[in-house]
């Protein structure tokens, strides 16, 4: 039994205050359990653009995209679009002087649409598509990483000009992410491995690359994983990276000058949990860059670093409608929504909070388990919660931190249509994406 169940009062008061460190900046509570998110009501946006649906703190994106510029001035800062690509987001980051870094055509297709300049956008991935190849050549995307020997082949039959590329590197790190989500161990599906036995094969992509008429080395790439806190992961790949530079400059005779060291910023998302201390971050990399260059007799790379999540994952929450309280040896709300617009509790374990908002409660918090409406038992987006007793249909549920991977991993599970996202901002609701509908599921079927 927890303490608020013993004391019921107390329980009421913690109610009464939102979790420190996990709501968007601009989130506070309004009179009689309402909900204020960037000066709007979240029960009145509820009632306006249905349940469930992504609200998203256009400001708040803004701050954090000015937070890495300034922190890191003489760096580019490329928004990882992966987290959030609608063309919204696309254009608040191009006007706070980001980069863009992509993945796909269809990533590159948002970027077009709204102009943002070619010179900033940059391409990965691991498997490249010869349509996400050609869709970043004729956009005239400055830089493309790539990460194979076949990619390097393929790309140099396809650029007419000269194509600078980046080559992904594993540097071996791991980053204390779950398995998922990490990205720079030996044995993963990206870049070239740095262990002996298959060092060459990164020499071979150099050589490979500079043999390609059509294609200029401008530096290197690397990425460690996702939702990394600890500073000291990203200060030993930076150093294990100017080593592959300065072995580069010995072994194929190149003085590349670009270095990217990806994303993976960490939020967020329960009370208690680490954030990223990006000072920290800018500290440690300044200096162990500074030294390993001086040490090597290696000019200062131009640094990229590739945040996307801690740009808009604090600045999103969702909103559901309760449709059934089932009690029992276990208490289970289910939502309107769940796997299908929530994938990350499902996919790795993620854990997240949620509060009762639009009314105030007096009732005693008891343990309870949000539910999805989906056909797994895996669709549950919050376990051993402490919620109201007398929660009810028709009650709604804010859950904070969902602006990164929640909108891009959506899904049509059982045919239930994506929700809509909603910008707000300084109490102006704006529709960014509308809701899909049962005919755009239909208009796909032309069976």
């Amino acid at each position: 039994m927890t303490l608020s169940e013993l004391l019921p009062s107390l329980g009421c008061e913690a109610a009464d205050h939102l979790e420190p460190g996990i709501w968007p900046r601009s989130t506070r509570l309004g009179p009689g359990g309402e909900l204020l998110f960037a000066g709007a009501p979240v029960s009145h946006l509820a009632a306006r653009f249905g349940t469930p649906a992504y609200l998203l703190d256009e400001d708040e994106v803004r701050q954090n995209a000015r937070a890495y510029r300034k922190a890191l001035p003489d760096a580019e800062v490329a928004y990882a679009s992966k987290a959030l690509c609608t063309r919204a987001v696309l254009r608040w980051v191009a006007e706070e002087g980001l980069s863009l870094d992509t993945c796909s055509a269809g990533e590159i297709a948002v970027a077009r649409s709204i102009g943002f300049p070619a010179e900033r956008i940059l391409l990965h991935g691991n498997a490249k598509t010869p349509e996400d190849l050609k869709a970043a050549l004729s956009y005239g995307v400055r830089r493309i990483v790539v990460d194979s020997l076949d990619e390097i082949e393929q790309l140099g039959a396809l650029a007419t000009g000269a194509q600078q590329v980046l080559i992904r590197v594993t540097p071996d790190v791991a980053a204390g992410t779950h398995a998922a989500i990490t990205t720079g161990t030996e044995g993963q599906k990206f870049g070239f491995s740095l262990r002996e036995e298959v060092r060459d094969n990164l020499g071979r992509a150099v050589s490979a690359v500079l043999a390609q008429p059509g294609l200029r080395l401008a530096g290197l790439h690397c990425h460690i994983g996702s939702q990394v806190s600890r500073v000291d992961f990203y200060e030993l790949a930076a150093r294990k990276m100017i080593g592959v530079l300065v072995a580069l400059r010995e072994s194929n005779g190149v003085t590349l000058r670009e270095l990217d060291l990806g994303g993976g910023h960490a939020v967020r998302y329960l009370p208690g949990d680490t954030g990223f201390d990006i000072d920290g971050y800018v500290r440690r990399l300044r200096v162990a860059l500074a030294y390993e260059c001086t040490s090597h007799g290696f000019p200062l790379p131009k640094l990229t670093i590739e945040p996307g999540r801690a740009i808009v994952g604090p600045a999103g929450i969702t909103v559901y409608r309760v449709c059934a309280v089932k009690r029992g040896s276990r208490t289970f709300v289910a939502v309107d929504g769940g796997m299908s617009d929530n994938a990350r509790p499902a996919l790795y374990g993620a854990a997240y909070t949620a509060r009762l908002i639009g009314r105030r409660s007096r009732s005693a918090r008891r343990p309870m388990t949000v539910v999805g409406r989906h056909c797994e038992s895996g669709d549950v987006l919050a376990d051993g919660l402490s919620l109201p007793d007398d929660v009810r249909p028709g009650d709604l549920l804010a859950v904070p931190c969902t602006g990164a991977y929640h909108h891009s991993l959506a899904s049509n599970y059982n045919l239930v249509g994506r929700p809509p996202v909603v910008g707000v901002s300084r109490g102006t609701a704006t529709l960014l994406v509308r809701r899909e509908t049962e005919e755009d599921l239909l208009k796909r079927d032309l069976g």
